[in-house]
């Protein structure tokens, strides 16, 4: 898609006023897929020079906006920690060729604020916090469950950049689940659930995106029984909160989420230490289960 109202490209390593029409430039391929008729300037990231991931001393990961959906992918089928592959299940989440995974950028999923962004879903359950850049002022950080305000909507505010995204190293050793449903085979997610439960502790979280137009991230000190979870996720969630598009109808991503969420909770509740088997709830509520987990 040629952009033929934008009369300018900067190179965003030359810091100039924002102005109404300019728009960051990562990896372009929301901003050619179709007519930005108010664009007057492009403001080019891809010559910042910005690591795409960096395993910190501390063992948290960070990850530039710029990193693309291959370098992430490549660089997580080397990371030695129990949620690695949720790294490569997010990747393949995305409706994209190739070409699509080598220019698409962790950063633009994100302030796309679609809800079937599949890096949306990897940070929020991870438990990432992003770094904001404003026009003026100092730098700021906001939960990536947070980031996401709505379809299509950020709480970026007019000119601010999303420098990166970091995951906490307690995040990555965590053992996680994965549940993914579209209407069809390469369709758009409709509903995506991911669960994360803690070995340290034995809590659980558990994400919801897709089926929301906002992520939605449970968090319980030890799993739930299903009675639990499932009362958390409806007062979560409200009724004007389930998207709705061609993709799927809301009483059918409600009802996967909820589906989805009671099957990851059964897998990682076979999955925990068992130090933290003791349940706060009641146990005669508990759902048993003969299965191995997997």
């Amino acid at each position: 898609m040629d952009l033929n109202t934008v009369l300018d490209v900067r190179d965003a390593r030359h810091r100039e006023p924002w102005r109404p029409g300019d728009a960051w430039l990562g990896g372009g391929t929301y901003l050619f897929s179709e007519p930005q008729p108010h664009l007057r300037r492009l403001v080019d990231l891809s010559r910042t020079g910005w690591e795409p991931v960096v395993l910190r001393p501390d063992g948290a990961l960070e990850i530039a906006a710029t990193c693309t959906i291959a370098t992430l992918y490549r660089f997580a089928a080397t990371l030695a920690a129990p949620a690695a592959p949720l790294f490569e299940e997010c990747c393949r989440a995305f409706l994209a060729s190739f070409k699509i995974w080598n220019m698409a950028t962790v950063g633009g999923n994100l302030c796309n604020g679609l809800p079937a962004g599949p890096m949306i879903s990897l940070t929020a359950a991870l438990d990432g916090t992003c770094l904001l850049r404003p026009q003026t002022g100092a730098a700021r950080t906001v939960p990536a469950a947070d980031f996401v305000a709505g379809a299509g909507r950020t709480v970026l505010a007019e000119g601010e950049l999303l420098r990166s995204v970091t995951l906490p190293a307690r995040a990555l050793r965590c053992r996680t689940a994965f549940r993914q449903a579209s209407l069809y085979g390469l369709g758009r997610s409709g509903a995506l659930v991911i669960g994360a439960l803690d070995p340290a502790d034995g809590s659980l979280a558990v994400t919801v995106t897709a089926a929301t137009v906002r992520p939605v991230r449970l968090w319980f000190p030890l799993v739930p029984d299903a009675a639990g979870l499932r009362a958390a996720l409806a007062a979560a969630v409200g009724d004007d909160e389930w998207f709705d598009d061609i993709h799927g109808l809301p009483e059918w991503r409600r009802h996967m989420a909820f589906r989805f969420a009671e099957e990851i909770r059964r897998e990682l509740e076979r999955a925990r230490p068992e130090t933290t088997a003791t349940r706060t709830t009641n146990p005669t509520t508990a759902t048993r289960t003969e299965e191995t987990s997997r």
